[in-house]
């Protein structure tokens, strides 16, 4: 297992950057190594803080201190309690939208408008049980979800063995919202999917040197227990400073 990169730490909480490929937490049914396995042997004594979820069998799982997610293929930065006040602390941020996160991405495709906000509810997909979407066409309940976004860079490349033109933009995201999958099925709605997303964008070929969803979060911004404003910058994996490297 590819470890977590410890970037702050005090006696409440600590702020991880996550890698590609790591799972946050257990969902009983399968028993490769997760974030949750790593904290646990780390911080034995948070065990129990947070809020433990429990197999289809009825066993407990433990989610020591996550208070927030990162899909399996996002990398970059998170936020973990080391105490139960802390947990409910930063979950009552959350839920006010007081925590800034920040999310670099790479997509398909140049944009005509280099900011604006996606103001889009969500819901599930009709097609696949495992995706959202922001169309018309979702079912079930709709959710609020908003994402501000800005256009950091754009390059078109050689055509090479594209089918479709190889234009790219790197792309800032804030989620004003917290829904699952949000800025993937967002940017998915503009028509600009994230570039290696299987489950959004199964169509368009491996890019940019990618072998995974191209999103990560860049950094967090939240108050701590003690009334400190904390902001947390992780930084860009290899696969992310190559791709940058070709934006000249």
């Amino acid at each position: 297992m590819k470890e977590p990169i410890i970037l702050f730490e005090n006696k409440n909480l600590l702020v991880i950057s996550k890698p590609s490929g790591l799972v946050v937490h257990s969902d009983g049914k399968t028993k490769e190594a997760n974030l949750c396995d790593w904290l646990l042997e780390k911080y034995p004594n948070i065990k129990e803080v947070g809020e433990p979820g429990k197999t289809p069998q009825g066993e407990v799982i433990y989610r020591p201190g996550i208070v927030h997610r990162l899909d399996r293929e996002t990398s970059g930065a998170m936020v973990v309690a080391k105490t139960q006040e802390t947990f409910e602390y930063l979950k009552e941020q959350f839920k006010n939208r007081e925590v800034h996160k920040t999310y670099h991405t790479f997509v398909w495709g140049l944009f005509k408008e280099m900011k604006g906000t996606v103001d889009r509810p969500i819901g599930r997909s009709k097609s696949d049980f495992r995706k959202w979407s922001a169309g018309r066409f979702a079912r079930g309940e709709m959710r609020e979800a908003s994402t501000d976004y800005k256009v950091l860079g754009e390059v078109t490349l050689e055509k090479q063995n594209y089918k479709i033109t190889p234009s790219f933009s790197l792309v800032e995201c804030h989620p004003l919202t917290g829904r699952t999958h949000q800025i993937r099925v967002h940017m998915h709605f503009l028509h600009h999917p994230v570039v290696g997303d299987g489950l959004y964008a199964p169509n368009h070929p491996k890019a940019l040197g990618f072998e995974r969803c191209a999103l990560h979060s860049r950094s967090i911004e939240f108050n701590d227990l003690g009334g400190g404003l904390i902001k947390i910058e992780a930084p860009y994996p290899e696969d992310f400073e190559r791709a940058v490297g070709m934006f000249g």
